[in-house]
């Protein structure tokens, strides 16, 4: 009866109003039409225990794509996924082959199995090497910083030593993110990074001058690959895994400064020495030592489907530019009888995107189209890694250099409480508490887009919400947790719009009934008019001067 009635709203309007596009324009024409109860009924549907918390691979999460697609298409939105309203692609997990292990040929030459002072890493490729070791820091090739831990160097038939996470990673003048953890950094960047440059082999250690090593590396082993699958596995994509073709190991401290003692260096002094390099610390030869290193690493494939619908623009000159509203619709799966419903992360911002792909809908049947395209995204795996986003970021429906915007909802719902006690899930924050930000919302990505968050800003005083913008350089790294980062990273100017942290947040409490959705329907409207606004103005944001991203730098 929904989609019936909604068609049929649709075609009226077309039809009773067919000269509206001759008058004067309204800055967000149907900003109306997103209204508290809709909102209310759409998410106590997609929030529902019969979706089984959308986990990534499920059925409760291709469910929640057919309805969202199905949306979708009664609202007459135009597919934009490479399979109709669908945009697939791989998601990869991972479990242990047989046939691993790791040798010092220049020393005692047995083969060790994983455990013994190393184990192999997801990342890794089912290959085989052996070769001289050389260490390299960081093993970070950041251009964008001009860093360069390999100073240009071949390491043609090496294996490569280098440091987990990145130099400075608690300071806030830190020229990679400042607290935020960088993409550099990732383990996968590095190995391809060493592969560029001739490496047969990767090893990584912790950087042992911040932080003490596993004190039992069998057990370290046996966490990282349990004889038991996981209820959420660690998934990868599966373009990024292809590239990988040599064998890649975690090492021990032990073992790794063994590695290093014949070179008559210290591998606390050596780790130290990579973080005071400016611009990246080379490579460093540690002459005799060589390994022998098999990796077994089985890849399995599980399904993620993106769901993309446009409103294509009126301009011919601007409607290969896109305006894209966003939001992710996985969540966390359920446990037995506890269901994860994710309501408010990010049920909230999905159901805000089908709000506003209303409102453009009911425009649209009217004739009146904003100047550039706009395309409504629903992003899968977000909570495995902002996956889905950063697919499309390799594989958009629009060159990126041609995407003006990315406005991102996720966790709209709540206002945000961060308890005296919270621990390590509210690392970083304050504490505060949900009557404090009863009016607030938080706007991140601002540093790096200041020209899109003067919009938002003058957008908002139509709605007179509270925002902060207080978190682009903290050390909760919220930053980068949601799908504005991909786009931020592929210099494409993006913000999040986020409520805040709550008590609830992935845990089976974040249900529909908590969610707060007058205020909700505040900050759908607001993205809403923020986004016709950039679709129908003459100019673009943007990027700022920061150089990983754009925005003033570190706060």
């Amino acid at each position: 009866m929904r989609i019936a009635r909604r068609n049929t709203s649709v075609v009226l309007l077309a039809f009773l109003f067919p000269a509206c596009a001759t008058e004067v324009a309204d800055p967000a024409p149907h900003n109306d039409a997103i209204t508290a109860g809709e909102l209310s009924a759409d998410l106590h549907h997609l929030a529902s225990d019969a979706m089984r918390g959308r986990l990534a691979g499920t059925a409760g999460i291709a469910e929640a794509a057919e309805w969202i697609a199905g949306r979708f298409g009664e609202l007459g939105l135009e597919p934009a996924g490479t399979e109709g309203y669908f945009e697939p692609f791989d998601l990869n997990w991972f479990t242990l082959g047989t046939g691993n292990t790791l040798a010092v040929v220049s020393g005692d030459r047995r083969a060790r199995a994983p455990g013994d002072g190393w184990y192999p890493l997801n990342v890794s490729a089912s290959a085989s090497a052996e070769g001289e070791v050389v260490y390299s820091g960081y093993g970070i090739v950041e251009p964008r910083i001009s860093w360069d831990d390999y100073r240009g160097a071949d390491v043609s038939g090496k294996v490569v030593l280098v440091l987990e996470r990145e130099p400075g990673p608690d300071d806030p003048e830190s020229p990679f993110d400042g607290v935020v953890t960088s993409e550099a950094s990732r383990d996968w960047r590095k190995v391809l990074s060493a592969q560029e440059r001739g490496a047969v082999g990767v090893l990584f250690v912790r950087d042992v001058h911040r932080r003490d090593d596993a004190d039992d590396y069998a057990a370290a082993a046996a966490a990282y690959w349990p004889d038991e699958p996981r209820r959420i596995e660690r998934f990868t994509l599966g373009v990024w895994r292809d590239r990988v073709r040599i064998p890649v190991a975690q090492v021990s401290a032990a073992l790794a400064s063994a590695l290093v003692e014949p070179s008559g260096r210290r591998l606390e002094e050596l780790a130290a020495a990579a973080e005071a390099a400016p611009g990246g610390f080379g490579v460093v030869a540690l002459p005799g030592t060589r390994v022998a290193l098999t990796t077994a690493v089985e890849r399995h494939v599980t399904p993620g489907r993106n769901v993309l619908a446009m409103v294509e623009g009126s301009d011919p000159a601007l409607r290969d530019q896109v305006v894209i509203v966003a939001a992710h619709h996985d969540h966390n799966g359920a446990d037995g009888d506890e269901v994860f419903n994710g309501a408010d992360d990010d049920g909230s911002g999905t159901i805000g995107v089908l709000a506003v792909a209303k409102a453009y809908a009911l425009a649209a049947a009217e004739g009146r189209r904003p100047r550039r395209t706009v395309l409504f995204a629903v992003w899968d795996a977000e909570e495995r890694g902002l996956l889905g986003a950063w697919y499309h970021t390799e594989h958009p429906r629009f060159p990126l250099d041609r995407v003006a915007a990315v406005l991102n909802m996720d966790m709209i719902g709540r206002d945000e409480e961060v308890p005296e006690d919270g621990g390590a899930r509210f690392r970083g924050l304050e504490p505060q508490t949900a009557e404090s930000n009863a009016n607030a919302m938080n706007l991140l990505g601002y540093t790096r887009t200041p020209q899109l968050s003067a919009v938002v800003q003058e957008a908002n005083g139509e709605y007179g919400l509270e925002l902060k913008l207080r978190y682009d350089n903290n050390a909760s790294n919220l930053l980068r947790r949601s799908d504005h980062w991909p786009f931020l990273q592929n210099g494409v100017p993006a913000l999040w719009f986020h409520t805040g942290l709550h008590p609830d947040y992935h845990t089976p409490l974040d249900d529909a009934d908590r969610v707060g959705y007058p205020k909700m329907e505040r900050i759908v409207r607001l993205v809403h008019r923020a986004s016709w606004s950039l679709a129908d103005g003459d100019g673009r944001p943007a990027m700022g001067p920061h150089p990983m991203g754009g925005g003033a730098g570190p706060e």
